[in-house]
């Protein structure tokens, strides 16, 4: 769908719904960590529903929001990060190549932090979906699952800073404000 002043509409509302509500679940989850339990696994489930969600909508959804769309080999994503450095990066509509590998880097992170933070939640607490399988490990494994736990949850971060460097970049190099596009939906059918 585009307007009379040359704009073409990416990110469909239920993506934007699920960008903004993944940084405010994830950021509350990681901030209340050991201090405020309720609202730190509260906020987790949050995270893995909208995985849930963003992984179905990755097949069933509009066109950018489909994982056919942005999804490329490695060799295409390396090929794009040298065209990155060389500023000879060309523009693109939805997501880049390297853009697309941030998603699917970025989801299987939080599947991960979320399932550890469900083990960790099941063993120490007896609660949740895996209380079953974590709840009936030796006391030992919680330290580890911890540590994991812990692990995954800066190894998002970490990809989270990655992202936003690349979004900052390709906004510089392209003349176009990406956090506007994830806002209202809509971006530039031409380079600025």
């Amino acid at each position: 769908m585009t307007t009379g002043n040359h704009q073409v509409r990416v990110w469909d509302p239920l993506v934007r719904i699920f960008h903004w509500s993944l940084v405010a679940g994830f950021a509350a989850a990681y901030l209340s960590g050991d201090d405020w339990l309720r609202v730190h696994v509260n906020a987790g489930y949050t995270v893995a529903g909208l995985v849930v969600f963003r992984l179905v909508w990755g097949f069933v959804g509009t066109r950018h929001a489909r994982f056919d769309n942005f999804v490329r080999r490695p060799a295409a994503v390396v090929r794009y990060l040298k065209e990155v450095v060389g500023l000879r990066a060309r523009r693109h509509i939805g997501h880049n190549p390297a853009g697309g590998a941030m998603v699917v880097a970025l989801l299987l992170s939080l599947t991960a932090t979320a399932l550890s933070g469900m083990a960790l939640y099941g063993h120490q607490e007896f609660l949740g979906p895996l209380a079953g399988l974590a709840g009936g490990l030796p006391d030992s494994a919680g330290g580890v699952l911890k540590e994991v736990h812990e692990f995954l949850a800066n190894l998002t971060v970490t990809l989270v800073m990655l992202h936003l460097a690349g979004v900052l970049f390709a906004s510089i190099q392209h003349r176009e404000n990406l956090v506007r596009a994830m806002l209202t939906g809509w971006k530039s059918k031409e380079s600025n």
